[in-house]
């Protein structure tokens, strides 16, 4: 089999599944970067040299191999390319094509009756409901989306993204984390509004008051990073925070491994939500907004970690509170987040799913996995979501 992977450019959250491809099909495999990587991403500590990784080829440097691949492989899969010229070039011919999408109407799904959105929609999506192509839905919320306009009617599946895989021997990774009776709490991304850095800040202030042995590790920079380092100061709390900057992904696993608890408290916008990933194979109890992407398709709500609904700060509050009045009776869901991690939600796992599914297409057959990546995208509309997580309805 030959695949190719368009998109915009590779990065770290992209190459352990491209890694796990390339050891299944060498040369077969190839991964086509249409853009060089912003700055902004460089300076957060993505970047890297895409010339170092043997299966990256570059649209902008070989154009006319990475078009040849793209018309010639067996299966394409097309992630944010920003060109959807070759996308259409590729559906035209009948040949198996896969779609990665994240959220089409993140700040509401009352956006779809916009005309000029539909027309580009139809253009994109629509029009090839009836060809050889199926939708990884990259976000739980994702199926719902597209089934709002008719897209991809039976042919959407979940996926997501597959973050470096870290395994320990047994009762290697709690040992990894204090014992001293001080919880570890875990904070990472920009600061920036959507992602809600403020909410760790109010914990913290609520955990002293109650006398609770803590201490909040904050990773990223961005906007808002000034404020909340003079929140902490303004409200005594410094002592209880480490601020770290801009973090590269692998000290940020790092730090995690020593964490008891990780917080995501992104809102409605953030499309799926890698550190999530990060989190559990860390071993880390998850307390995470429910709106993010990743929470419904990895998150079991009580079992392997804990969701929340909308912004509602007042409820994040009160789980991660119960956490520390009950933490030996609540600590076994970071070994489960762990192992859903290990077991299911990782490259190798997707990949060897990904090629099996993309193998029965070939045969003319959809057959989606029982469970985890490439099983059926359930269609469960933004609203009702949080109570299908709770009331293990997924």
């Amino acid at each position: 089999m030959t695949f190719a992977f368009v998109s915009n450019y590779i990065n770290h959250h992209q190459i352990p599944l491209c890694d796990a491809l390339y050891k299944e099909l060498g040369n077969g495999f190839t991964f086509i970067q249409t853009m060089p990587m912003e700055k902004e991403r460089v300076d957060m500590g993505w970047g890297l040299d895409a010339h170092q990784l043997p299966y990256v080829r570059c649209l902008y440097e070989a154009k006319d191999e990475c078009v040849t691949k793209i018309m010639e492989s067996d299966a394409v899969l097309f992630g944010w390319s920003q060109r959807e010229d070759l996308a259409a070039a590729r559906l035209a011919t009948g040949k198996i094509t896969l779609r990665v999408s994240e959220r089409l109407y993140r700040e509401g799904q009352w956006r779809m009756i916009s005309p000029r959105g539909l027309a580009a929609k139809y253009r994109e999506h629509i029009r090839y409901r009836g060809r050889n192509v199926c939708l990884l839905c990259a976000g739980a919320y994702t199926a719902s989306d597209f089934h709002l306009i008719g897209a991809y009617p039976g042919k959407m599946f979940k996926w997501g993204y597959f973050t470096q895989l870290r395994t320990y021997g047994e009762g290697q990774l709690q040992a990894m984390k204090p014992a001293d009776g001080t919880l570890h709490i875990v904070w990472a991304g920009r600061f920036i509004p959507l992602k809600h850095p403020e909410y760790a800040v109010r914990l913290a202030e609520a955990l002293q008051k109650r006398g609770h042995r803590f201490f909040v590790h904050m990773l990223g920079g961005g906007e808002l990073e000034p404020e909340i380092r003079e929140e902490t100061e303004r409200l005594g709390l410094s002592p209880y925070f480490r601020f770290y900057g801009y973090t590269a992904p692998e000290q940020v696993r790092d730090v995690m491994e020593r964490c008891h608890i990780h917080l995501f408290t992104s809102n409605h916008l953030e499309g799926w939500g890698a550190v999530v990933n990060e989190g559990m194979n860390s071993g880390c109890v998850e307390v995470v907004s429910a709106q993010v992407g990743a929470a419904p398709y990895l998150i079991r709500h009580g079992i392997n970690g804990l969701v929340y609904p909308d912004d509602r700060y007042e409820k994040l509050e009160e789980l991660v509170l119960g956490l520390f009045a009950d933490w030996e009776e609540s600590k076994y869901m970071g070994q489960a987040a762990y192992e859903t991690i290990r077991d299911t939600w990782n490259a190798d796992h997707a990949a060897g799913e990904l090629l099996r599914f993309t193998g029965a297409l070939m045969s003319g057959e959809i057959v989606p996995a029982k469970e985890g990546p490439l099983s059926a995208a359930p269609v469960i509309s933004p609203r009702k979501m949080y109570r299908a997580m709770t009331e293990g309805l997924l």
